[in-house]
């Protein structure tokens, strides 16, 4: 018989620092999930990425088994590191926090690439750059 899928969770976890307290142990305990074992999958696979906020999106089956699939950084994160500040603007169109550049840009949209709707990176770029114009940061051609 076929694994059945029960549920789908999505949480978001920072890269090679996951533990079974919250989010992890919330959204997975009420599925039966050994939480311990998707906590060390989790982290063997995310060591390099240590730091970053990761998206998952983990598939729960009938006989308690799981497999799940990680996205890329959310953009706000990656444009976050890119200029080397806390948080964003809490008014972006009065205090600007940063500067980020064309090339900085386009290289958040080639990571991002997959997950964004855009036929091409001039384009995936052009969508980031509208994220970086809500986060407070200016965008130097």
């Amino acid at each position: 018989m076929a694994k059945q899928l029960v549920a789908e969770v999505k949480v978001q976890i920072t890269g090679g620092a996951a533990t079974p307290a919250p989010p992890v142990g919330t959204a997975l305990g009420p599925h039966g999930v050994n939480i311990g074992q998707f906590v060390q999958q989790f982290n063997d696979r995310t060591k390099d990425m240590a730091g970053t906020t990761i998206p998952v999106v983990i598939s729960v089956y009938n006989d308690r088994s799981f497999d799940f699939v990680m996205k890329s950084p959310p953009a706000a994160v990656l444009l976050k590191q890119a200029a080397q500040i806390a948080k964003g603007s809490g008014n972006p169109k009065r205090n600007k926090v940063g500067k980020v550049t064309m090339s900085q840009l386009k290289e958040i949209a080639k990571t991002k690439f997959a997950d964004l709707n855009a036929p091409d990176l001039d384009q995936a770029a052009k969508i980031i750059a509208g994220t970086a114009r809500s986060m407070g940061l200016e965008v130097e051609k």
